[in-house]
């Protein structure tokens, strides 16, 4: 039988089926597709105008709730306003920085800078105690800003003081700026969102070799894009939302919706060759991979939901953000690709390249579509050696995580940008004169209403610099009512060391509370290294509820979805050891080693605590997609034949091209985020990469097919207590109620 041209229709069956909620849905779609388009059309305008009236700014929130450091902020802000926000340090170096010549430039950068916006204070480091280097070539004047986050701070304005400084320099001048508000400003752009457009339309043209086909996945993920990009801005005026989110939302609603579309077109086409026309084929293939593409994005906002266990504010504004792009890509999947189908259902294989086709034939067995010989070669090479391929699998998994082990929490500062940039120049050149700890000191603030001993804070400032590991300890300053001080200790340590950590807790533990004992002084060590600390701690002792919460509402997903006690628990197993592997690629790219360097990281760089958490939040979501379209074509074939051999063969080879596909995709979207001057982003990046790669080829394709041949039947057994209890979800459809009546004559198509 040959392929039918473009825009002929095959009979189907004669008798129409009755569709689930999903194919009855893509009927009306497919029906009354001109008024889907229009209607996401509106969406997409009214998206635009909700985020241009009403759009937030992005702001974040990193300190952890109840700890230390929030203390300290909020005396600083309640009664030292000017010392409560973020700082830029103005660094200066010269053969001899008090020559009148260095001091005249000095004074009139300084008196420039005083006057950008959100400057609030400008320190005179010619009177400052230890602002000037020992050798005398350096000195640092610092610029207190009016905002709390530097990342509140507009661009603009730290680009105006960048600007600033670089007109200052001179021959035998340097000058460079350090702190948050700058390092924000000098995070470039790298357009990650066409990088993986393009990468993802190039390998949707080898995948199906027709434009058209490749074409659909593209169209519906740009419609759910302009709608969930555009409610961003709106989310963020109502919580908060980091900045960094928005990438990761953007690509992840990119890449789950070319993942799903995908799927559903592979699915279309076989239900066309199957013998189904235009409009029967498109509500089979809701009514099958539909139900699939449903299960698969509730998994990932469960996972997503699980951010909300981390207890911080900023976790929660990026859940929310990336569980609208999810939901709303989940809603053009089901509506606005059948609205398109009407229109290009028909002309699925048009505009074919010339890469190679894939040949899809019809079975004489009830209208199945013959999956790939290679496929179904690979499947039944690992039936015939499950137990080498368990083996192989875990141990690899195993090795890619080891590096992990070995890894150091923290958050990356100035010292690990490129060394290229201001905020790089200003840490080396403030290492290089005053020492490691100068680039993170901590910040003391002291709250004196109370205090009965007029000693009671020289005490405390004596005690701390006597302190193992604190460089020096500046004479601390009052505010204008004399009941609060800040006392600034500079720790012989960088912000990143661990001994810096160490000497944070035996200030809080032994030498404060010793010092203010009976004085009624009390003090909190805050500021951006002590801030640092708390928030890794308190990110960290929070990972085993998001784990063990995740897993447990994926696994209850899993079970009602497939019916069977072992998938829901092999497939929790297996995603955490991808989980684990992921990490461990992380850990191994942080090093700043032969494999960082490939990237960007040229230094040993510790890991953001809340890096694991999205990793693993997102993998996790994305694993139990892969594990959704794989079982679901699996359990599709056990319904039918009974055998759970040939359940597992044809499962895999029914979506093996389709996995492998759409785990390239993701690995290309993930790994645009790569080349971004910004390490958080970069290291997002490498871990999502790596761990889509990971999971789609070592787990999907070789790990769990092999354990379920081990197995055997026991993957779908259920006590006979539940089967009642349980309710019937039919995620693998009804394929058999689409199915034409059985002809024996089919040949290969195309």
């Amino acid at each position: 039988m040959t392929e039918l041209p473009p825009g002929v229709e095959r009979p189907g069956a004669e008798v129409p089926p009755r569709p689930g909620i999903l194919g009855s849905l893509a009927g009306v779609a497919f029906r009354y597709r001109g008024r889907v388009v229009i209607a996401w059309l509106i969406a997409i305008a009214a998206a635009v105008g909700l985020s241009s009236a009403f759009a937030g700014d992005f702001a974040a929130d990193y300190s952890a709730p109840g700890s230390d450091s929030q203390q300290a902020q909020e005396l600083l802000n309640e009664r030292f306003p000017e010392f409560a926000g973020d700082t830029v340090d103005v660094v200066v170096r010269a053969d001899d920085v008090t020559a009148p010549d260095v001091r005249a430039d000095v004074g009139v950068l300084l008196d420039e800078l005083s006057g950008a916006p959100h400057v609030a204070r400008v320190s005179d480091p010619y009177d400052e105690p230890g602002a000037i280097a020992p050798d005398g070539q350096t000195l640092i004047a610092q610029l207190g800003l009016t905002s709390d986050n530097g990342a509140d701070v507009p661009e603009e304005h730290s680009e105006r003081l960048l600007a600033a400084a670089e007109d200052a320099e001179r021959p035998g001048l340097e000058i460079a700026l350090g702190g948050e508000s700058i390092m924000w400003a000098e995070q470039g752009e790298v357009g990650s969102e066409g990088i993986a457009l393009i990468a993802a339309a190039i390998i949707l043209l080898i995948t199906f070799g027709s434009v058209v086909a490749a074409g659909l996945p593209l169209l519906v993920a740009l419609g759910g894009l302009g709608v969930s990009a555009m409610l961003t801005g709106v989310i963020a005026a109502v919580i908060e939302v980091p900045e960094w989110s928005t990438a990761l939302a953007t690509m992840l609603g990119i890449a789950l919706g070319i993942d799903y579309v995908l799927l559903m077109v592979t699915r279309f086409r076989e239900w066309r060759v199957a013998g189904l026309n235009t409009e029967r084929a498109t509500v089979a293939t809701l009514d099958t991979a539909g139900r699939a593409v449903i299960v698969a994005g509730s998994t990932v906002v469960i996972s997503m939901l699980g951010l909300f266990a981390m207890g911080l504010s900023f976790m929660r504004g990026a859940a929310v953000v990336t569980i609208v792009a999810v939901l709303v890509v989940m809603a053009a999947a089901t509506t606005l690709f059948p609205a398109v189908l009407g229109y290009l259902g028909h002309r699925i294989e048009r505009l074919r390249l010339p890469l190679g086709r894939r040949r899809l034939a019809r079975t004489a067995e009830g209208g199945h579509v013959e999956p790939s010989r290679t496929w179904l070669r690979w499947g039944q090479l690992i039936e015939r050696h499950g137990l080498l391929g368990t083996i192989a699998g875990v141990g690899l998994l195993l090795a890619l995580a080891a590096p992990f082990l070995g890894a150091r929490f923290g958050f990356p500062d100035a010292g690990n940008e490129i060394e290229e940039k201001s905020v790089r120049q200003a840490y080396d050149m403030t290492t290089e004169a005053f020492g490691a700890g100068a680039n993170g000191p901590l910040l003391l603030a002291v709250d004196l209403t109370g205090m009965r001993d007029e000693r009671g804070l020289s005490a405390l400032v004596e005690s701390i610099g006597e302190t193992p590991g604190v460089a020096a300890v500046n004479p601390p300053t009052l505010n204008d009512a004399g009941d609060a001080a800040v006392v600034t200790v500079i720790p012989t340590t960088g912000p990143q060391d661990a001994e810096t950590e160490q000497v944070v807790q035996t200030l809080r533990d032994d030498v404060i509370p010793t010092a203010t004992s009976d004085t009624g002084v009390t003090a909190y060590v805050g500021g951006v290294t002590a801030t640092a600390i708390d928030s890794t701690d308190n990110i960290v002792d929070r990972i085993p509820i998001l784990i063990g919460g995740v897993v447990l509402l994926s696994m209850m997903l899993l079970l009602v979805a497939f019916r069977s006690v072992v998938i829901p628990v092999t497939a929790a197993v297996m995603n955490l050891l991808s989980v684990a592997a992921a990490y461990g690629v992380v850990a191994l790219a942080l090093e700043g080693g032969w494999f960082g360097q490939l990237i960007g990281i040229d230094t040993q760089t510790p890991m953001p605590a809340f890096i694991p958490v999205l990793i693993f939040a997102v993998l996790f979501g994305l694993s139990m997609d892969y594990e959704v379209f794989l079982i679901s074509r699996m359990r599709e074939s056990w319904v039918r034949t009974g055998n759970n051999g040939r359940a597992i063969i044809d499962g895999l080879a029914g979506t093996g091209r389709v996995i492998t596909a759409a785990a390239a995709i993701m690995v290309a979207v993930f790994a645009a985020f790569v080349p971004s001057d910004e390490v958080f982003l970069k290291v997002i990046g490498v871990g999502m990469a790596a761990a889509i790669f990971i999971d789609a080829t070592v787990v999907r394709m070789l790990l769990v097919p092999a354990v379920m041949h081990l197995f055997g039947r026991a993957n779908w057994w259920l006590p006979g207590t539940w089967e009642r209890r349980i309710p019937q979800l039919h995620v693998e459809g009804r394929p058999e109620v689409h199915l034409p009546a059985p002809k024996k004559d089919l040949e290969p198509v195309g």
